[in-house]
């Protein structure tokens, strides 16, 4: 029997009060923090990869013990699905699930370092997933959500089809707030039912009754 899994408890009551000022500020600058050389090392087998593959290029970032790039490999065929994940542990599970698919690739890097390397390089993407990220549901930790991170420039920049799911419906609200003040168009965060679930969280989340909402929005589409 699957073990019930906890339902995210914020004591934010809706949009947080600050995320129009946080978001507006981050995009009027850009991150100048030092890169760490595994990202460093992540991002030149990448390139490596996907200048030898020569497809577009579909990010999977936290992409944890990798289910979710594999399934992603079948959903993109024709594109080079690369999987970040900044954790040793998961990143060495994949490899012990057995050989990736063709056209996948798991790393191990902080996805907001290989994000600004591809957005220095003028590498676009053809899609991003971003499947139950962190909801860092504390108001303390807004800055820590992708939406209202230093990052949401370069997340933006990269362009492509974005796909975000969560089980906190805030979070996706927050999230389609920030992209409509960015300037793009944003549909409303709508619950769904996972057909094939992506990754392990989705399917735990789903069997113990979390109501599971998704966020899609073209980046390349601005209002």
């Amino acid at each position: 029997m699957m073990k019930n899994s906890r339902q995210v408890h914020s004591s934010q009551d809706g949009p947080h009060p600050s995320l129009e000022r946080v978001v507006a500020r981050h995009l009027s600058s850009h991150s100048r923090r030092p890169i760490p050389a595994f990202s460093r090392e992540a991002y030149d087998a990448l390139r490596g990869v996907l200048d030898a593959h020569g497809g577009p290029l579909v990010l999977d970032s936290g992409c944890g013990i990798g289910m979710s790039t594999r399934r992603l490999a079948a959903m993109h065929p024709l594109a080079l699905v690369v999987g970040l994940d900044q954790s040793d542990h998961r990143v060495a599970k994949v490899a012990a699930s057995g050989p990736l698919p063709p056209g996948a690739l798991v790393l191990r890097a902080q996805a907001q370092d290989i994000w600004r390397l591809l957005v220095e390089d003028g590498i676009r993407l053809e899609a991003h997933y971003l499947l139950y990220p962190n909801p860092w549901p504390k108001p303390g930790h807004l800055q820590r959500r992708w939406h209202a991170h230093e990052a949401f420039s370069d997340l933006l920049a990269l362009g492509g089809t974005l796909e975000l799911r969560t089980n906190w419906s805030t979070y996706a609200e927050e999230f389609a707030m920030a992209l409509r003040l960015a300037g793009i168009e944003a549909d409303d965060p709508t619950p769904f039912e996972p057909g094939d679930p992506l990754t392990p969280f989705e399917a735990k989340y789903h069997a113990t009754g979390h109501t599971l909402v998704r966020l899609r929005a073209d980046l390349d589409a601005a209002r």
